[in-house]
């Protein structure tokens, strides 16, 4: 979708355009210097998608202008002055997917209304962790939910997350937003099977694997917006008059297969309400 969004400013990869592609595989302590190397080249824009690539980036340089695709406030986060006004040398997309989930714990209490506790998988790593364990506290306290987070970055710590949560009882999980949970997609779905642990995840993709349901913004619109605003700079655009986006609408999709697998029912009003159910 990002290379459809450069397309409508009539920019083709490898006719008139070229992406040079980096990738920290999970390791966000890799990012500087990739960051540094991008800086190096002189490439013309830079788009970070993800939030812990965005930070590193606009570290990195205040001149070479910054598309972002990030879930937190990126005024908080140092990226812009305003969303209106960047002001700056970056802007792009905010999802605001960390103030999501106060939503996803409600949509969990409603298909396991007799839990205990609920358990939140977040990365330690992230650059907005802090922001995260104050939103699952704040959502958990008004829902009157007893939660635990489990801390996990790597595959290894997934599995023994996941382990840790079966032993503890815990009767259902909030998988927080993190790049990294986007890559073990298939670990984190089969895990949840194998433990039959209900759970609730911000992307679509993991419904798509088999997971529960979801809630969150259209990814898919959110790429090619990227790609839009990139070939809008790359025309002459700066960064700092376009506003960064925001998301107008989140949908909510949900696996019947994976509900009947588990045992729950799904309430009707939820039913109703869902933008796509997977049967």
């Amino acid at each position: 979708m990002f290379r459809e969004g450069l397309a409508d400013s009539g920019y083709v990869e490898g006719n008139n355009v070229v992406s040079e592609y980096r990738w920290a595989e999970g390791h966000y302590d890799r990012l500087p210097t990739l960051a540094a190397d991008l800086v190096r080249r002189q490439v013309d824009v830079i788009v970070a998608a993800t939030l812990p690539a965005a930070v590193v980036t606009k570290q990195s340089t205040s001149t070479i202008p910054i598309v972002f695709w990030v879930g937190d406030d990126p005024i908080k986060l140092g990226l812009v002055a305003t969303l209106s006004h960047p002001g700056g040398n970056a802007t792009g997309i905010t999802m605001f997917s960390v103030g999501l989930i106060a939503k996803r714990l409600g949509l969990l209490r409603e298909l396991v209304p007799r839990t205990s506790s609920i358990a939140v998988l977040l990365n330690p790593n992230n650059p907005n962790i802090d922001t995260q364990s104050r939103e699952v506290e704040e959502a958990a306290r008004s829902l009157g939910e007893r939660f635990e987070i489990m801390p996990a970055a790597t595959e290894q710590q997934t599995e023994a997350a996941f382990a840790s949560l079966a032993d503890r009882g815990s009767g259902g999980l909030v998988v927080g937003a993190d790049p990294v949970f986007v890559t073990l997609v298939t670990q984190i779905v089969a895990l949840s099977a194998r433990y039959k642990v209900p759970a609730v995840y911000e992307r679509r993709e993991f419904v798509d694997a088999g997971g529960l349901i979801s809630y969150g913004t259209d990814q898919l619109k959110s790429f090619r917006q990227i790609g839009q605003y990139t070939g809008k700079i790359l025309k002459g655009a700066k960064p700092a008059d376009l506003p960064v986006e925001q998301p107008t609408r989140f949908e909510l999709v949900i696996n019947l297969k994976t509900v009947q697998a588990l045992g729950l029912t799904v309430p009707p009003l939820l039913l109703a309400t869902a933008d796509e159910v997977i049967e």
